[in-house]
């Protein structure tokens, strides 16, 4: 009985009778809406009401088991509202049409076919991949515990006919993902030039590696000396007037990004600064009302300042890898590199963020200086 007024208070559609005597109400149709069901006694009507809806729940859509996934990962606080959001986001853009089909009617085969077809449909990288590959684990998995469907889904993704050569390849070259000796020297002596309080934010970045996430989210207390702590960071998720928020949550990207960053000596008078700006006021980086800074407001100076010097357009994460570069290239210690970055491997720092800043001439004259190949 309880099962059944559950399901009952779940119709969206009112039970009536009918003039005639007869019991009344609407099923939901996927192709025409609904359509009107007529029964004789209101006993009969509710069976039919409570079978349709006993077969919903037995046999959802896909879509419907990967927002419950989605979902209840939320509510357990397992992802934050950021994933929360982009996981919607890499479903919508692959399964807004297969996702519409009854997940009992989709054979382990047909989930393996729509996958590495996917890789050509959208021209994918492999990151990309492993993203779709993500959500569609977490989704199958909660399928199999509600028992909606029967194989191995490691075993599934594991068969997927895929290689590296599949996957779409881009090309970065350097002068877009670092600045090189010229930019940076030109890019500090005009933010030295023009101090307030994104470009003292950006200085800092160059000195210290700090995402533009950390960077917004840093509040006084946690600057000591020629050090800072970083215990925050930006989080971006979609609220419900379906415009983006942005808040700081209480914990950095990883566990490796719970850190004390060191400050140059050379720079250690930006603390000064930073004592200077909003003192009174929780975050040192804040517009002129007050409000805490977003990323946004320091991505759009960086550009600014990039179109201003006519240096290529980069991002503050381009800072990132410049400053991660530079450590690298200076053979410091991989322990200290690792702190500093917020990185768990050193793999990662040397894979993603180890870029040539040297320009043409400067290689150049590396090559020609080398003993064997000087003419004889």
């Amino acid at each position: 009985m309880k099962k059944r007024k559950e399901l009952l208070e779940k119709h969206p559609y009112k039970i009536w009778e009918g003039k005639d005597g007869k019991w009344y109400t609407y099923i939901p149709d996927k192709k025409r809406g609904r359509i009107l069901k007529k029964r004789i006694t209101r006993e009969a009507i509710e069976n039919d009401v409570i079978e349709y809806w006993k077969s919903e729940i037995d046999n959802p859509c896909i879509s419907e088991v990967f927002h419950e996934w989605n979902d209840r990962r939320l509510e357990l606080k397992k992802i934050s509202m950021a994933t929360h959001l982009r996981n919607k986001q890499i479903f919508y853009r692959h399964y807004n049409e297969f996702g519409n089909r009854k997940i009992k009617s989709v054979c382990e085969e047909e989930y393996e076919e729509f996958l590495e077809e996917q890789i050509a449909e959208k021209e994918l990288t492999a990151k990309s991949f492993s993203n779709l590959k993500t959500i569609t684990r977490g989704m199958l998995k909660r399928a199999k515990k509600r028992k909606l469907i029967s194989f191995n889904v490691e075993e599934m993704l594991q068969d997927l006919d895929t290689s590296e050569t599949d996957f779409k390849k881009t090309i970065k070259e350097d002068y877009e993902e670092v600045f090189n000796d010229e930019e940076m020297s030109s890019m500090i002596n005009y933010l030295k030039e023009n101090l307030d309080s994104k470009n003292i934010g950006i200085l800092l970045m160059f000195a210290t590696g700090i995402r533009v996430g950390e960077l917004v989210a840093l509040k006084h207390d946690v600057f000591d000396g020629n050090t800072f702590k970083i215990r925050r960071t930006e989080t971006r998720y979609l609220g419900e007037d379906g415009k983006y928020v942005y808040s700081v949550k209480e914990f950095p990207k990883s566990e490796a990004g719970v850190r004390t960053v060191v400050i140059p000596d050379d720079y250690v008078w930006l603390c000064s600064k930073i004592k200077t700006l909003n003192p009174f006021g929780e975050y040192v980086f804040t517009n002129d009302k007050g409000d805490r800074m977003t990323t946004n407001c320091i991505r759009r100076r960086l550009e600014r300042n990039c179109q201003k010097l006519e240096i290529y357009k980069k991002s503050p994460h381009k800072i990132r890898k410049t400053y991660g570069t530079i450590l690298l290239d200076h053979n410091i210690d991989r322990r200290l590199i690792m702190e500093q970055m917020g990185h768990t491997d050193i793999s990662c720092t040397e894979n993603h963020y180890h870029r040539n800043r040297r320009n043409i001439e400067t290689k150049s004259q590396i090559i020609s200086s080398i003993p064997e190949f000087k003419a004889t």
